[in-house]
């Protein structure tokens, strides 16, 4: 199993930044994507950015140019710098970890964290 673990959430002002951290615990081996997720207007989680083992990264078009995904490895943690902060983007996000090989993909998430932007 692999555990997540969420840190850096909190209440903030338009305009300002936060910093979200997840660190992957347990059997981390195989772990291809990280990344993180937000419930949105919808029934689902929506994607707020991804990125691979190797560096690649995908972001929601919402994020773009505000957010930053990056990655250590060697500590099995992503982060997510959030910038320009917007009431919109107040949700509770969930880190995320995924192990995909030519048969399955197999999601792992954490508990989330609640994220609030006063206007």
């Amino acid at each position: 199993q692999v555990q997540l673990m969420e840190s850096g959430g909190g209440l903030v002002q338009a305009g300002g930044s936060l910093r979200l951290s997840c660190a992957a615990s347990g059997i981390v081996f195989g772990i291809n994507v990280m990344g993180w997720f937000r419930w949105g207007p919808g029934d689902q989680r929506e994607l707020v950015a991804t990125i691979t083992s190797g560096g690649s990264t995908k972001y929601a078009e919402s994020v773009k140019s505000r957010f930053t995904i990056s990655r250590d490895n060697a500590k099995n943690t992503v982060y997510l710098q959030m910038n320009s902060l917007k009431p919109e983007d107040t949700d509770r996000y969930y880190c995320a970890a995924f192990k995909i090989s030519s048969r399955s993909t197999k999601p792992y998430w954490g508990q989330g964290i609640q994220i609030t932007v006063s206007s």
